[in-house]
């Protein structure tokens, strides 16, 4: 991802117009409990996006971060996770809708686009809880 974004930016900053985006997560905003190098991994997708956006404020590029939340992609089968409590606790989003929903965000040149009012909801609390609550809550969600 960071070799990739680096490769491509120079090209569309001397045109003076590109936009990239980035898949991160709902994981991004929180601790991962049973998943923490997936968690963090999603936070450093999402940080380093933000950062690099902001560094090429005014060039005409943009970049965007996608965050959503658990999609109906086939991901939880190949991680083994289908008896996980992420996938018995939590719907899955259709990953058309979410595709879309990132586009237009990406073409609108938002820096973050969280798809879903619950993800949205989640994302944008957490900040305001004790970090052990959230913690404690997100390990409960992904346990079985």
């Amino acid at each position: 991802l960071v070799e990739l974004t680096h490769l491509f930016l120079p090209g569309m900053v001397e045109r003076g117009w590109g936009r990239v985006m980035n898949v991160a997560s709902t994981a991004a905003f929180q601790p991962g409990p049973l998943m923490s190098v997936y968690y963090a991994s999603k936070a450093f997708i999402l940080h380093f996006s933000e950062a690099i956006g902001n560094e090429l404020e005014g060039s005409g590029v943009f970049v965007t971060a996608l965050c959503p939340g658990p999609t109906a992609t086939g991901f939880m089968t190949e991680a083994n996770m289908d008896g996980s409590g992420l996938t018995k606790k939590l719907p899955l989003m259709d990953p058309v809708k979410v595709a879309r929903l990132g586009y237009k965000g990406m073409l609108k040149g938002k820096p973050v686009v969280v798809t879903g009012l619950r993800n949205r909801l989640v994302a944008s609390t957490v900040g305001f809880l004790p970090r052990g609550a959230v913690t404690r809550v997100s390990r409960y969600i992904q346990d079985p």
